[in-house]
């Protein structure tokens, strides 16, 4: 039995071809430009690429949900917020994302009571809250091996966040199995081995960024793999339950699954560079 999800109104079926194999490729191009981006750019180089990849969340999220003009441009402003609150100061910290956050929130509200016809408004609340929390947990890889410590442990958890991503998304194209929800194309056993190569990377790449040890290696690895995978299964199932009634829509769904998995794991892997 194959996936198999049909838009009621166009008729338009969207395989388990159409579910993984786009956001997958955009896992591996996200994923290769905040590395390349971080390794080979310098400073412009590493703000540069999370403020391409903050740019692809707007352009998915608004893409995906229909959001307005307004929302887009909330969401462009936080990105930009964001990066210069964890890059302009001499000793940046994460707590500077407040002054992004909360004036963020609160024009999220204005924007919808200034609206002429506010329909949905709950459902529009949350769309621009999610923007700008994922816009601004992008900012948080600026901070991620910043410190001669730990350098090199930036590109450690994106490659494991990576990896994770794209065995959850290959394994669930082959076999979703058992499946964790009726026609979401997505299976335990996915879930299980994508954590399973965020671990293994981390191993490989241990030493690098001052995680050493054996138990803290395989936690790093297994913690973020955790996150990627299980925020990659609820934008699977957010991609599910949104209609696909055009190309544009589908594509910003592609780009959800892809990048707020990445995003998510920003504020855990900074974590647990601070635990471990």
């Amino acid at each position: 039995m194959t996936y198999a999800a049909e838009d009621e109104e166009t008729g338009v079926e969207v395989s388990r071809w159409g579910h993984h194999l786009p956001a997958a490729g955009l896992v591996v191009l996200a994923v290769a430009a905040l590395i390349g981006g971080a390794r080979y750019g310098g400073d412009a180089g590493r703000v540069g690429s999370v403020l391409l990849v903050q740019l692809a969340v707007v352009a998915g999220v608004v893409l995906a949900t229909g959001a307005g003009l307004g929302t887009a441009v909330v969401g462009i402003a936080a990105s930009a917020g964001a990066l210069a609150a964890l890059e302009l100061p001499a000793r940046p910290h994460l707590g500077g994302l407040l002054a992004v956050l909360g004036p963020a929130f609160l024009v999220v509200v204005l924007e919808q009571m200034l609206r002429r016809h506010r329909q949905d408004v709950v459902a529009t609340l949350s769309v621009g809250v999610l923007l700008v929390t994922a816009v601004s947990a992008l900012a948080v890889w600026l901070l991620v091996g910043r410190s001669t410590s730990t350098t090199g442990l930036d590109t450690t958890a994106l490659l494991v966040v990576g990896a994770a991503l794209l065995v959850g998304h290959v394994v669930d194209l082959v076999l979703p199995r058992p499946a964790l929800a009726l026609d979401v194309p997505r299976g335990l056993l996915g879930l299980v081995l994508a954590v399973a190569a965020g671990a293994a990377v981390a191993v490989l790449r241990r030493g690098v960024g001052g995680v050493g040890g054996a138990i803290p290696v395989v936690i790093f690895g297994g913690v973020l793999g955790a996150v990627a995978a299980l925020v990659a299964v609820a934008a699977s199932y957010v991609a599910v339950e949104t209609e696909p009634t055009g190309r544009a829509r589908a594509a910003g769904l592609s780009l959800v699954q892809a990048l707020l998995p990445i995003a998510a794991c920003a504020p855990v892997a900074l974590a647990l560079q601070t635990a471990l």
